[in-house]
């Protein structure tokens, strides 16, 4: 099944008939498309090119893929045009993506988008990536990114778990994995990956997690719950030590994060908070994954501090051999969102992709 994004693009006349979006999806690099509303045909502007890129990809028309035109009593010369002008590339030969609806321990069904390569992977043998955010109603970013595309030819799956608390078909998708509920979007993530490993897309041994700022939330908690389950993870910018920085008010965010977080001042809520802060639940004397942390000293949004005081107690509180395998990479210029720079996102994502090959016991030859 193939999962797709049509977001809005750059438009600036409000009076003109052409309607400008961009399609995206992990098997389409992005394509920006002209609708003309008048005429109901679609032009393509652009589209990303990819360096290197697998030889077979298919070409798509946009007038079969959007087969609307039709529907809507297109003349038949009119829309043949299109067909026969207007076409993009797509990879979804070489790479599969598919959707899956995970029963979560409520039995509510979470949405994850699972990603590899029919050649190169391997049942119940390859490693593999979750992504999770799940905060502030945001959808989980699966757009095209040609940098996947090393690990996915080497047999690597990455998968993207859009939990409770994230953004969803409706309001309550959020409202049921924030506040009092937010325990719901832990639980979701980790039968999103228990499913990776249970149906064979990931080798048990072999799955890690990534999440950034407030998705740190979300795998800080279940590195917590369930250690057993994945080998490692990458912390961006993370948000770790929840409790205290929501009882600090001079923080810039703490008044905004009451509302998706909850109020520590209230009983109900302060306990709630605890029962899942990451920085609050590392387990004594326990083995732990091997886990990259990023920071910024710079960030106005999270602070450095939650970073390095969580990686100290990590260190000090798990076995000698796990407390060396967790690292913490502090970035001594740049703010929460990082530096700009094809270069420098290059040599960033190198190193972590470096730290995931090392941490799993990969050979990537």
């Amino acid at each position: 099944m193939l999962s797709a994004s049509v977001e809005p693009g750059s438009n600036l006349d409000f009076m003109s008939s052409v309607y400008r979006v961009v399609l995206s999806s992990p098997v389409i690099p992005d394509v920006i498309i002209d609708y003309d509303m008048a005429r109901r045909t679609f032009s393509i502007v652009q589209q990303e090119e990819v360096l290197g890129a697998p030889s077979n990809a298919r070409s798509r028309s946009s007038g079969y893929e959007l087969d609307t035109l039709q529907h809507r009593g297109i003349e038949k010369d009119a829309k043949d045009k299109n067909v026969e002008l207007e076409r993009w590339k797509d990879f979804s030969s070489t790479y599969c993506c598919e959707r899956k609806e995970v029963i979560s321990h409520d039995g509510i069904q979470v949405p994850l988008t699972i990603l590899y390569s029919p050649k190169a992977w391997k049942s119940s043998q390859s490693p593999g990536i979750l992504h999770g955010y799940g905060a502030y109603g945001e959808v989980l970013d699966k757009s095209w990114r040609a940098d996947r595309l090393s690990l996915l030819d080497r047999g690597w799956v990455i998968a993207f778990a859009d939990v409770r608390g994230g953004g969803g078909d409706d309001h309550s998708w959020h409202k049921t994995g924030n506040g009092l509920f937010k325990q719901n979007s832990i639980h979701d993530f980790v039968s999103c990956g228990k499913y990776l490993i249970d149906e064979g897309y990931v080798q048990r041994d072999q799955l890690s997690a990534i999440g950034v700022s407030a998705g740190c939330l979300l795998i800080g908690a279940a590195l917590n719950m369930y250690p057993n389950l994945f080998r490692a993870a990458i912390l961006k910018v993370p948000f770790l030590d929840i409790l205290n920085s929501l009882l600090d008010p001079s923080l810039p965010l703490t008044m905004l994060d009451y509302e998706e977080f909850g109020n520590p001042g209230i009983k109900s809520e302060f306990e709630c908070i605890s029962s899942y802060c990451p920085y609050k639940n590392i387990r004594p004397r326990g083995c732990h994954p091997s886990v990259l942390v990023t920071a910024s000293f710079n960030d106005s949004r999270v602070g450095v501090w939650e970073a390095a005081k969580w990686v100290a107690k990590v260190r000090d509180s798990a076995c000698s051999s796990c407390s060396r395998s967790v690292i913490l990479k502090t970035n001594m210029s740049r703010g929460h969102f990082g530096e700009g720079g094809r270069y420098i996102q290059c040599e960033e994502l190198a190193y972590d992709y470096a730290f995931l090959v090392k941490a799993m016991g990969v050979d990537m030859n």
